[in-house]
Parts: C-alpha cells; sequence; structure tokens
C-alpha cells in the first residue's frame, strides 16, 4: 500500500504487503466550517492531555514548579549513563551504516531520484535541526564551560566544569569548552536525527507505509502496528515532539524578552514571556493557515540569510584569524576529548554530566520525531550512505563553525579585552552582551531577536505539522484546523512551563518525554538493520 502524499517506491524495492489503509481509524466530522480527519485514538488521549497538563499546571503554578526541578534531577542524575550510552549507540549505528553494504540502498527504490539539490538539502538539513538553540546556547554555552573550567575550585565535586576542568590555564579551558560545546552540537545530535529520519524513510518510501513513527516497527510487531502497541509509540512521539518544541520555544521567549529589554527597556517578567509566546503563536498560526510554500518555507530562506548575514558580520569584526585558525583547533580537540565526553561510566563531573549532557541527549531526542520526519520527507533518492554522511557531518561542521564564530569571539573578548560583561550575563542575555561589544551592536542585537522570533515561527509551524501528520494516522494532507490547534497548544504549554518553573520546567519536560522516546529509538535500530536486510542495493 502507498499513503497518499507519498509516492510509490521507483524501481526495485520490498513493499509490505498490509491489510492496513491510511486513514481506516480516522474519525471524519464537520464543525461549523471545520473539518476534521483525526486518528481514534491518538489525536484524542494527545490532544485531553495536552489540554489537561495546561489547565493543571497553570492552576498550580507554585506546585509546579518544585515538582518540575525535582523530576528532571531525579531523570539526569538516575538515568545520565542510559542517555549518553543510547547516544553513543545511534553514533555507532550511524557509521556501521556509512560503511556496511546497508549504504548502496537507495530511499525511495532503486531508481528513486533526489527530489532536491544538493545545494537545497543541504540548506535544509541545517535550517531543521538548530535555529533557537544555536541563538541560544551559541555564545552562552562556550562561556559557562569556559568560565566553570578555568577556576580555581573546577575539579570540587559542585564545579559545573567538563571533565575537571583546567584550574587557572586558559589556554586548556579555551580547548575544554570548545570541545564540550562542540560535543552537544556535532555528530551525536545529528545522529538521532539520522536515526529517526532513516527509519521513516525507508518504511514509508521503500517500504510503502504511511509516514508516522509505528510505521518503523512493522518489522518487531507486525500487523499488532496498526494496534495498541502503535497508538502508544505515538502517542509517546507526540508527547516528546510537543514539550521538545514547547522548551524551546520557552527559550527563545526568554531570550526575546532579554534582548527587548537590553535594546528597549522592555520589563522582563513572566508577563512580557507570555505577551511574546501569544504574540508569536499567532504570527505561527498565520503561518500554519498560509501553507507551508507561503509560509514556513519563506520565513525559513530570510531566516537563513539573516543568520548568514549575522554569522559573516562576528566574523568579519569580530578576532577574524582566531576563528578562522579556532574553527579547525576546535574540530581536533573535539575529536580528542570526545571519547572522554562521551564515556557514559565511572566520571565525577556529575553537573556537567547530568545538567548539560543529560539534558542535551533528552532534549535532542524529544526533538528528533519532528527533525527526523521533516528530514525524511526531504531525502527521497537518496542513497543510506549519502543520507547518513551528510546528515552527520554537513549540519555537524557548520554547528562547529557557528560556536567557534560566536562562542570563541565572546571568549576572546573575556581573555585577550577582559570584558568581563558575558561572563556575569545570565544565559539568555550573553549573546546580545557579546554583540554590545563589538560595531553597530544595536542593529546586529535586533537581528538577533528577529532570528530567535522567526525560529520561533517555523519550528511552531513545522512542529505542529508533524505532530497533526501523527495525530491524522500518517495522512499529510490532514485539514488545516487541526495543525491550528497544535500550534496554539505548543504556545500553551510553553506559557504553562514558564509560568510553573521557568527555564527549570522547560528542561525537565523535554527529559522526561525525551526518556521514554528514548526506549522507542534503540528498538528502532533493530527496525532499520532489520528492514535495509531484504533492500536491493
Amino acid at each position: 500500500m502507498s499513503d497518499a502524499g507519498i509516492p510509490a517506491p521507483d524501481g526495485l524495492s520490498t513493499l509490505i504487503d498490509t491489510d492496513y489503509e491510511v486513514g481506516q481509524d480516522n474519525i471524519t466530522a464537520q464543525i461549523g466550517p471545520f473539518g476534521l480527519d483525526v486518528h481514534n485514538p491518538v489525536f484524542a488521549i494527545s490532544g485531553l492531555t495536552a489540554v489537561a497538563f495546561v489547565m493543571l499546571t497553570l492552576a498550580f503554578q507554585s506546585e509546579a514548579g518544585p515538582i518540575f526541578n525535582s523530576l528532571r534531577e531525579w531523570l539526569t542524575s538516575t538515568f545520565d549513563w542510559f542517555f549518553l550510552l543510547s547516544a553513543n549507540i545511534f553514533v555507532l549505528l550511524c557509521l556501521f551504516l556509512i560503511v556496511s553494504p546497508y549504504g548502496k540502498v537507495r530511499i525511495g527504490g532503486k531508481e528513486a531520484t533526489p527530489d532536491y539539490s544538493y545545494g537545497g538539502w543541504f540548506a535544509m538539513l541545517f535550517a531543521a535541526g538548530m535555529g533557537i538553540g544555536l541563538m541560544f546556547y551559541g555564545v552562552a554555552e562556550p562561556i559557562s564551560h569556559y568560565s566553570s573550567s578555568v577556576a580555581q575550585d573546577a575539579a570540587v565535586p559542585d564545579s559545573w566544569a567538563p571533565l575537571g576542568g583546567a584550574p587557572g590555564d586558559t589556554v586548556t579551558a579555551r580547548h575544554l569548552a570548545m570541545a564540550a560545546t562542540i560535543f552537544h552540537w556535532g555528530l551525536h545530535p545529528w545522529a538521532i536525527y539520522a536515526v529517526v529520519a532513516l527509519a521513516l524513510a525507508l518504511f514509508a518510501y521503500n517500504k510503502g507505509l504511511p509516514l508516522t513513527i509505528r510505521s518503523v516497527f512493522y518489522p518487531v510487531f507486525g500487523e499488532r502496528t496498526w494496534g495498541w502497541p502503535g497508538h502508544v509509540i505515538d502517542v509517546v512521539a507526540v508527547f516528546a515532539t510537543l514539550f521538545g518544541l514547547a522548551t524551546s520555544l520557552g527559550f527563545g521567549a526568554e531570550q526575546a524578552n532579554a534582548g527587548l529589554n537590553h535594546l528597549f527597556g522592555l520589563p522582563v517578567n513572566n508577563v512580557s514571556k507570555v505577551v511574546l509566546v501569544v504574540g508569536i503563536t499567532a504570527i505561527a498560526l498565520g503561518s500554519v493557515v498560509a501553507g507551508l510554500e507561503a509560509g514556513v518555507k519563506r520565513l525559513s530562506e530570510i531566516n537563513m540569510i539573516l543568520a548568514a548575514l549575522l554569522l559573516f558580520f562576528v566574523l568579519a569584526v569580530g578576532p577574524t584569524w582566531a576563528i578562522l585558525t579556532g574553527f579547525f583547533t576546535n574540530l581536533f580537540e573535539y575529536v580528542r576529548y570526545l571519547p572522554a565526553l562521551s564515556n557514559p561510566f565511572g566520571r565525577a563531573d556529575d553537573n556537567f554530566r547530568e545538567g548539560w549532557t543529560a539534558f542535551y541527549w533528552a532534549w535532542w531526542i524529544s526533538w528528533s520525531p519532528f527533525v527526523g520526519m521533516f528530514i525524511a520527507r526531504i531525502s527521497r533518492g537518496r542513497t543510506v550512505r549519502e543520507f547518513v554522511t551528510c546528515v552527520l557531518i554537513i549540519p555537524s561542521l557548520v554547528s562547529v563553525f557557528w560556536m567557534t564564530a560566536f562562542g570563541g569571539t565572546a571568549i576572546s573578548q573575556i581573555v585577550n579585552d577582559g570584558y568581563q560583561v558575558i561572563a556575569d550575563a545570565p544565559l539568555e542575555l550573553k549573546l546580545f552582551s557579546m554583540l554590545e561589544a563589538l560595531p553597530l551592536q544595536t542593529i546586529t542585537s535586533f537581528i538577533g531577536i528577529v532570528l530567535v522570533i522567526v525560529f520561533f515561527v517555523t519550528s511552531s509551524d513545522s512542529g505542529s505539522l508533524v505532530i497533526d501528520t501523527i495525530t491524522a494516522g500518517g495522512k499529510v494532507d490532514a485539514p488545516t484546523p487541526q495543525r491550528v490547534f497544535w500550534a496554539t497548544f505548543e504556545g500553551l504549554v510553553a506559557i504553562a512551563l514558564l509560568l510553573g518553573g521557568g527555564l527549570g520546567a522547560l528542561q525537565a519536560m523535554a527529559v522526561s518525554t525525551g526518556f521514554p522516546f528514548t526506549l522507542v529509538l534503540l528498538l528502532a535500530c533493530f527496525a532499520i538493520l532489520k528492514g535495509l536486510a531484504n533492500e536491493p542495493r
């Protein structure tokens, strides 16, 4: 069978023989002028739980904060080894697929041709997976790791320094800070995305199954995939995506609020953040109604241009030679420290491992259904080797360059210029503090705020499309009001988390939904190998 909107395999492939029809379990209804076409029971469980979560969190704000923080601390301290070990498995699987005969399998069938040029494909790969995170952490993370590593108490148990830091040694602390940052933005997160994207692409384009998470597990559950095992998998994917997106949207609201305060004196408080989330969600709803071509695509192109302008501006007016040489130095240091940073056992840097790495891996995993489905939809026609190599390498290199330019400039301002404002600024203000020391700081800071807002809009729009596809049983052309519903609730969940505990609550929900979905991804690794085993190469 083949889903409407998903092309059938082109050339030799191994379709899975199943009687399941896309949308056969769906409920269709007309509510006034709005049509609905939703999967039963995935939409009902996901939608009602999202509504209940928002209502309870807003009703018990004072109680919610401590609960969220305790939940995050328990999960990251108890299961940090599990997150690190799982992420290592995803990287090893990707490397195996690159060098194995499975790499010759072509997504979409033996005769399939790519839908996009290399240039367009690379741009969309990068835009899909980063966005708000690079804006928020591009300066904040390198500076945080550097400050904790160079401190004299870097090796004490309460320190946040990676691998025990380098007390008083500015050169080693700088290398360690950049290696730790790249570790969180390099191969591991992109391997997580690659696993989900490849699994979805393989079972949709080669096996003829619906473009939804449950399809990946047909080799494991057989026809039961369309029953409760599949319902549970799809519901977990919806929650992971919803709370992963809400985390990013919350970070975006925090940073946009800090930037507007920095430039225009807008108050930094919950009211301002809620107004920002509401306003930006309204823009996202307009983009949803406009559709992919007129909405997300156009906004993504604008954002890529603005991001490139900001990057090259920092390269031009910052320590240009240090950035260019630092790119290669940082890559070398990343490779050198990679075994120690990815080691799940026997380490003493608890705060760094639990508060940074375990949170990051859970956050990336919670984003993976959203990013993976997007990458799957743009990658038909690529071989598995081509797909995995490019999904791993290209975005990782761009991330390294971004972090080197922004983080390297900020560290240089501290070490060479004695500019301590960045080190003392809160996380959400560090980017604007770095730009303040460069020319045209008002213009560049404003561009930074616009980037955060537009990344917010495109993430919300694209995320609501993915959640809607899952809750519509794999239909890629479900009624627009359903996407409006999910885009609205992404904003409401972000508001609820901001009011019910701030950044700690955002991180807690990313970790708590990322944990069960990690189990789903580990099972997906087995399904990928089984699915590739009988594909023509």
